[in-house]
């Protein structure tokens, strides 16, 4: 199994963290207090936000060439120590296949850091071998309720520290994915081979129905894995009649149906309480 590598501080110089933003934009007053806090309490951290984070066409941070553009620029300088995605939203999808094109072949080990959307560069780049994906905040998260401890979780995982962690899966290998992002995956070139993995899964924003034909679906694409576990299904909105199962009961149930065994609980979600999982895989050689 290979397991992410801390990020490296090179010899009379602080750990340079490379912040781009694959999917949507943030303003330049994220960066400011993102960055205030690194300089007070983080002083070993150097951190350098792209100058795509704040670019904007339509939805997205800058067009898919753009995206791609900076992901690159901060993944192949032999400056950066880790790669730190800014925000999510949606679009990391629309230039993973290409970022795996440009980045495969390279000896790249750095932590690629972040959640929700992102999960599909994760995926893509874990299945194979490129970079050392990692589930946790982003800088994005500062503007969360409690934001400020979440930032501060990244900042010291990245710093050396990994007291923000989950731990529930106990050392086994482990994987964490935003239940949409990981729905729409399966099935794609995207997908890593996760047999034998733990998966844990979030969610936010959907109904209660819509969680139900998420896990119908993923559930179906998981034969093989170690098990599943829910974290926080966060802002579920009312429908017009109670469901009467709640997400965990929902996955407990999928998972009976499919031969998956539920494993429980997480400690991640769309919250400012969402710790750090660093995935752990069998490492695999690429595949059209």
């Amino acid at each position: 199994m290979v397991t992410p590598d801390v990020p490296r501080a090179r010899a009379g110089n602080m750990t340079r963290i490379a912040i781009c933003a694959p999917a949507t934009p943030i303003d330049r007053a994220v960066a400011a207090a993102v960055n205030a806090i690194a300089s007070a309490e983080f002083p070993g951290l150097e951190l350098a936000f792209h100058e795509q984070c704040f670019a904007q066409n339509g939805h997205f941070a800058g067009h898919d060439a753009e995206r791609l553009a900076a992901l690159l620029d901060c993944a192949s300088d032999a400056a950066t120590d880790a790669v730190w995605f800014a925000k999510g939203g949606y679009g990391s999808n629309r230039i993973a296949s290409d970022a795996v094109e440009r980045l495969k072949g390279r000896d790249l080990a750095i932590p690629i850091f972040g959640y929700s959307d992102c999960g599909y560069l994760h995926a893509a780049l874990a299945r194979h071998g490129i970079g050392r994906a990692v589930h946790g905040p982003m800088p994005v998260d500062i503007r969360r309720d409690g934001g400020t401890e979440a930032v501060r979780r990244a900042l010291d995982w990245f710093a050396g520290g990994r007291s923000g962690e989950d731990r529930s899966a106990d050392g086994a290998p482990a994987v964490a994915f935003n239940l949409t992002t990981l729905a729409m995956l399966c099935g794609t070139p995207l997908m890593p081979d996760l047999n034998g993995v733990q998966i844990m899964v979030e969610e936010v924003g959907e109904h209660l129905y819509a969680i139900d034909r998420l896990f119908f679906h993923v559930t179906a694409h998981l034969q093989g894995v170690a098990g599943l576990r829910v974290g926080r299904f966060g802002a579920i909105p009312e429908n017009d009649r109670p469901f009467g199962l709640q997400p965990a009961d929902i996955a407990r149930h999928w998972c009976e149906r499919s031969g998956i065994p539920f494993l429980g609980r997480a400690d991640i979600g769309h919250d400012a309480g969402n710790k750090i999982v660093p995935f752990t895989l069998a490492a695999l050689p690429a595949r059209s």
